[in-house]
């Protein structure tokens, strides 16, 4: 038998380095210092580097790469300035996306193809990248995609036909990572949230929003925004060795419905 690790060794970061897209705002903001504060080097990667910087201030050793997710030269970028500040990536946060509501009837072909290149491409082409620097390396690590409750819920108050089906996407991606790249000691996870209290959701500050949500959730309250701290520190780190392939819903209970 082994000897029992205690929370700090299960749960810290010491000696990883973190990539987090969307780290200028919202969960992205949110996570960063978490998990700097865990012990990881985090790599703050958004387009607004004013934003970023704040950010990084709460993150010690960070590093800031602002850059759109989006674009070829600008992943490849993310990654390249990564591996000549810290030698390695461990953990691979897609955080980075954007959000729209609009029925089906009224989505243009355009505005999906935004959506799922947004949502969906970006996210397979920068862990392609990364995968694949984890893959030469040797040693394994961990990836955590940012689906959504919409990727297996309908969500009644908003359409979200593009929306769900970039997430559904992801969470199929997820799965299918997971097992091309397990022999590899790569886990790939994904974690979708409900509504939480970001600049995507409006803040939560609509009342009517608000007891909407009571009314879907078990817990009868909407999210904090640190109620997902717990599960990024739990996949970056030692303690999930075990778990892949899995979409992790966040959501005070919504799908137990």
């Amino acid at each position: 038998m082994s000897a029992a690790k205690g929370p700090a060794e299960l749960f810290g970061l010491d000696g990883k380095v973190v990539i987090v897209t969307g780290a200028s705002s919202g969960l992205g903001a949110q996570w960063s210092p978490v998990l700097a504060a865990a012990g990881a080097s985090v790599v703050l990667a958004a387009r607004r580097e004013a934003e970023l910087t704040e950010v990084a201030a709460k993150a010690p050793g960070s590093l800031v790469v602002a850059c759109d997710v989006t674009v070829e030269g600008d992943r490849r970028r993310l990654h390249d300035e990564t591996i000549r500040a810290f030698g390695h990536v461990d953990v691979l946060v897609n955080n980075a996306g954007i959000a729209a509501s609009s029925p089906a009837l009224d989505t243009t072909i355009y505005d999906f193809r935004d959506m799922i290149d947004a949502d969906l491409t970006s996210v397979f082409e920068l862990t392609k990248l990364v995968g694949r620097s984890m893959i030469e390396r040797g040693i394994g690590g961990s990836i955590i995609n940012v689906a959504s409750l919409g990727a297996e819920r309908s969500v009644d108050r908003y359409p979200l036909p593009a929306y769900s089906a970039a997430k559904a996407g992801v969470v199929a991606l997820t799965r299918s990572l997971a097992s091309e790249w397990g022999h590899h000691a790569i886990r790939v996870n994904a974690i979708g949230p409900a509504f939480f209290p970001t600049a995507t959701a409006g803040y939560l500050q609509d009342s009517d929003q608000v007891e909407w949500i009571k009314g879907h959730t078990a817990l009868k309250r909407p999210a904090r925004i640190d109620e997902l701290d717990g599960l990024i520190v739990f996949l970056a780190s030692d303690a999930s060795t075990f778990i892949t392939g899995q979409h992790f819903l966040v959501d005070g209970g919504w799908s137990v419905y």
